[in-house]
């Protein structure tokens, strides 16, 4: 058990992880911008420390020397912010603190998804069918989509939101969208390769909560149907899922079980899945 930790956030999210700790007894320590000085959990922390360099939540090494000043022994990062940076994770580790969530390697194997949906698909992990290959030639990805079949979807393979991704409903349409989605995700992430996916006209948007040791322990915690959206953002979660037969729900969870140990994932964390619900959730897909 830790007696300090600094938590690399603010708002409703620091102050809900502060609310914790404080039932565990474990000191929090909150860093702030000029603008939050008098946010709430600047108030809420027993520690709080104004964050130097760019005064940024993104500033890594502003985030790391305020806790090694305050005599923290780890950093949780909450969500958003620096909580997906593999290189804050390394920092952290580096400075001789410990990062309370997944391991740095574990969050560079998920972070583009071509890659990612390699991983899984060796691990047997299903996928949505589609082109996720390096060879980025326009005829190579034109190819791919006739293969796949129509509609499909182009996703930057970096980064989320949207962003980069756009629907192809015939054949003469895809060389400009190709292009429009690698502006996009270049502008965007830094990033301008792309994969091709089905699209799923009915989707159902499942996920499933999975927490995980450093010792190989993986359990879940059943799933939540995330499908209501707006502008690919999550409006409701509702669980358990509705109208999901067993057997789906027994085969989801093992899939995000198995997921989990392919990348050696630590701490809280969410598998997503896309599933045809033009039918209905049915075992045999």
């Amino acid at each position: 058990m830790f007696s300090r930790i600094l938590i690399a956030n603010r708002g409703e999210i620091a102050c809900r992880i502060m609310a914790t700790a404080r039932l565990m007894g474990v000191e929090t320590v909150a860093v702030h911008s000029v603008a939050d000085a008098q946010a709430q959990h600047v108030h809420m922390a027993d520690i709080a420390l104004p964050l130097g360099g760019s005064g940024d939540y993104l500033d890594k090494e502003a985030v790391v020397a305020a806790a090694v000043a305050s005599g923290a022994e780890a950093i949780h990062p909450g969500y958003g912010f620096l909580s997906e940076n593999p290189d804050f994770v390394t920092a952290v580790e580096a400075a001789g603190l410990v990062f309370i969530g997944p391991p740095a390697d574990a969050i560079r194997a998920m972070g583009l998804k071509d890659a990612a949906k390699t991983l899984m698909q060796d691990a047997g992990v299903p996928v949505v069918p589609g082109y996720h290959g390096g060879d980025q030639d326009p005829k190579v990805l034109a190819k791919a989509a006739d293969e796949i079949g129509y509609p499909v979807l182009i996703k930057a393979r970096a980064g989320g939101g949207g962003k980069g991704m756009r629907l192809v409903d015939d054949p003469s349409d895809f060389h400009a969208a190709l292009e429009s989605a690698i502006r996009e995700g270049a502008a965007s992430f830094g990033d301008g390769h792309v994969l091709i996916e089905k699209y799923i006209a009915a989707p159902r948007h499942i996920e499933v909560q999975i927490f995980a040791d450093k010792a190989g322990g993986v359990v879940h915690m059943f799933e939540r149907d995330c499908t209501m959206q707006r502008r690919h953002q999550k409006v409701i979660e509702e669980a358990p899922a509705p109208g999901m037969p067993d057997g789906v729900r027994a085969s989801m969870c093992d899939a995000a079980v198995t997921a989990a140990r392919t990348i050696g994932y630590t701490g809280a964390g969410t598998i997503e899945f896309i599933a045809d619900g033009s039918a209905g959730l049915r075992e045999d897909g």
